[in-house]
């Protein structure tokens, strides 16, 4: 197969009037009205920091244009990573996370952060700047909004409810299944700044949108280094039904060192039979540092597409395809290259009334410049 792209990536999400004008981890969906639906993080100053929101803007015309982003979840803390699910006939999830002012304390002084700011000057005072923001955060807002967050909408996104937390997170949300039920595979929250070998764990619940509830439905076993068997970070999963009913679960696995840099930045896949409740061992999909993490699109033939980050040079977008229901893969098919910097990925794919699919993730155009929420128009020739 091989991927055409149609023209230069477009921007769709960015704010260059503003020093918040970093934006990230987004999510593409249909809306049930027929729309088109973006969301991100966005309205930031960089990579951590406390000012982040999770915004929506929506297209009327297949993605050509977009709406101005609107909040969606600004809570106190730094609310990141934009889900969204439409389901039922015109509901809306929209979901993010967000983490404690300490750990954000802990990256003030980090390269993303820093990146982009100019002098040691000018790195002074917007470090200055985040953290008298967070010293402005009282434990009360860390014990109200702390957590994974998501706000449910009927009216196609228009409007929106209360803020409820779930017990997982994953950056493009949950799934509806055929038989009408709101999936959540997701890893449960972490506190700590350390979030990789504290217990935490990829699970499957069950959501009740109308009320904010979620029941435990089963989860996804551990993985392990297969040189050494020490234990490697499971997260960040994006979950499909199959027409047979199958769940298959994408997830993002690193941790070891090697060379300098992270060992594993790869995915793996697992499978469920009975609706989330066993799931088969997970393997992988991809070499060690094949990329991560992934959104799975399902077409009308049961084609699944994969969309996922790729951090070494020369960095870029890539998809995996299935014709087989995830048996087997075609890999490492480009669909955008940035050549820039490491610091983008997570796409998700809409297809488009025409046939031909947009796919949607952040990058930087500039070493130095801002992430943007951008998006690749492309279509697939078999």
């Amino acid at each position: 197969m091989k991927i055409i792209r149609h023209g230069e990536p477009t921007v769709i999400m960015s704010n260059e009037d503003s020093r918040h004008k970093y934006f990230a981890w987004p999510t593409v969906t249909r809306l049930k009205n027929g729309r088109i639906a973006a969301v991100a993080s966005g309205y930031r100053l960089s990579h951590i920091c406390p000012f982040g929101k999770t915004v929506i803007s929506f297209s009327e015309d297949e993605g050509k244009t977009y709406t101005r982003p609107a909040p969606v979840i600004d809570t106190p803390l730094d609310d990141r990573d934009g889900g969204i699910l439409a389901f039922g006939e015109s509901g809306v999830i929209v979901t993010s996370f967000n983490n404690t002012a300490n750990m954000q304390r802990s990256h003030l002084n980090n390269r993303y952060n820093l990146a982009g700011e100019g002098d040691e000057a000018n790195k002074k005072l917007m470090t200055e700047y985040r953290s008298a923001y967070l010293d402005y955060i009282t434990p009360e807002d860390e014990q109200k909004y702390l957590g994974i967050t998501y706000r449910v909408s009927y009216d196609n996104g228009v409007t929106f409810g209360p803020i409820h937390k779930s017990p997982v997170s994953s950056p493009h949300g949950p799934l509806e299944t055929k038989d009408g039920r709101i999936l959540w595979i997701g890893r449960t929250f972490s506190e700590g700044a350390d979030r990789v070998l504290n217990g935490d764990k990829v699970a499957a619940y069950e959501l009740d949108p109308a009320n904010g509830t979620a029941k435990y439905i089963g989860e996804i076993e551990p993985i392990f280094d297969p040189d050494n068997g020490e234990a490697l970070l499971s997260c960040e999963p994006d979950t499909v039904e199959l027409d047979d009913g199958t769940l298959i679960c994408h997830i993002r696995v690193q941790g070891g060192r090697e060379n300098g840099h992270s060992k594993y930045f790869t995915i793996y896949q697992s499978e469920s039979r009975d609706g989330g409740k066993s799931w088969s061992k997970p393997y992988p999909l991809l070499k060690r540092r094949g990329g991560a993490p992934s959104h799975i699109l399902k077409l009308e033939d049961g084609m699944l597409i994969a969309t996922y980050g790729y951090r070494n040079e020369p960095y870029g977008i890539r998809a995996m395809i299935s014709t087989d229901g995830g048996k087997t893969w075609e890999t490492d098919l480009d669909v955008y290259v940035n050549g820039v910097t490491f610091d983008i990925g997570y796409p998700s794919t809409v297809r488009l009334a025409d046939g031909s699919f947009s796919t949607v993730f952040y990058a930087h155009t500039e070493a130095d410049g801002p992430a943007m929420i951008m998006q690749q128009h492309w279509s697939l020739e078999i």
